[in-house]
């Protein structure tokens, strides 16, 4: 398939102008935890995991939106949704975990912010807000109308990306007066989680009929392919519809797309599953008093 795409032309298949603001992005990233990491107070506070884990979330976030997976999601639904699952069960984590703590603390200054991002990140607003969101977007005419409006989908996809970042907050976060979670909590939001998410999943994958025109109707799939490859290549091209990239029936490609969102939610929240399992089970054990602490019985 990658061979077929070349005809949209390097603008289309590596988002030149988006790498060039990951990069600058990147640089001052490196500047301020690095040669100006006093003037933001950061000292020696800053690991290299933690850049890392922020240069694995550059890394991803290019490759969701500015690599050959963000044409193909417009060309594909499967695409998409690995597009979708990556973007927002992974990249908030590697960003929450990778900007230093000072930052966040120098941002909860002010008076607003704070109020704002303490009423987003509460639990139960975070999880009904991004799982709100993501299911409303993927309601079929409102996908069909943010898929064919450049600013729109700009907007619409930076909106859920936020409401992501404040649903790992809870969970992930290392600020000690931000943790608002126990271990057990913790265990049943990430169920909460799942469950919020998967009626979305049920309606791609168990409908009998393709749902989106953006990947069925030749005149809407052109349209949404115009929000990342140039009007003058895409003139250029003898573009018939969909079914030019498809190995597969559209509705297939529905289907395998929200059983392919579905598995990697199940990867990503096992594997958060266990990590918290285990901190939650060292700290219980921590408490216990050691056995080799025991006074041991005097002989007579």
């Amino acid at each position: 398939m990658f061979q077929s795409l070349q005809m949209f032309g390097p603008v289309a298949l590596w988002s030149p102008f988006f790498l060039l603001v990951l990069a600058a992005v990147a640089l001052l990233y490196m500047g301020i935890t690095g040669p100006w990491r006093q003037r933001f107070g950061l000292g020696d506070a800053v690991s290299g995991k933690q850049k890392a884990y922020f240069g694995t979330g550059m890394a991803l976030l290019y490759i969701c939106k500015g690599s050959p997976l963000d044409l193909m999601g417009h060309l594909t639904f499967t695409a998409h949704m690995v597009q979708m699952a990556v973007l927002y069960l992974i990249v908030p984590q590697c960003f929450i975990l990778g900007i230093p703590a000072p930052l966040y603390e120098r941002a909860f200054r002010f008076a607003a912010v704070r109020r704002v991002f303490r009423l987003l990140t509460k639990p139960i607003v975070a999880l009904l807000l991004f799982n709100g969101l993501f299911s409303l977007y993927h309601v079929p005419f409102i996908f069909d109308a943010v898929k064919m409006n450049m600013w729109l989908h700009a907007f619409v996809t930076s909106v859920i990306f936020v409401a992501a970042f404040c649903m790992w907050w809870p969970l992930v976060n290392k600020l000690p007066e931000w943790q608002t979670l126990s271990g057990l909590k913790k265990m049943g939001y990430i169920f909460a989680d799942g469950m919020l998410l998967t009626p979305a999943c049920a309606l791609i994958i168990f409908t009998d009929t393709p749902l989106y025109a953006t990947y069925t109707d030749p005149k809407a799939w052109m349209a949404a392919l115009a929000l990342c490859v140039p009007q003058g290549t895409l003139a250029s091209l003898d573009l018939t519809g969909p079914q030019m990239f498809l190995s597969m029936s559209p509705l297939h490609d529905q289907q395998l797309g929200g059983v392919l969102m579905k598995i990697i939610q199940e990867i990503v929240y096992g594997t958060m599953l266990f990590f918290i399992f285990t901190e939650w089970y060292r700290k219980e054990r921590e408490k216990e008093p050691s056995m080799d602490m025991e006074p041991r019985p005097t002989k007579l």
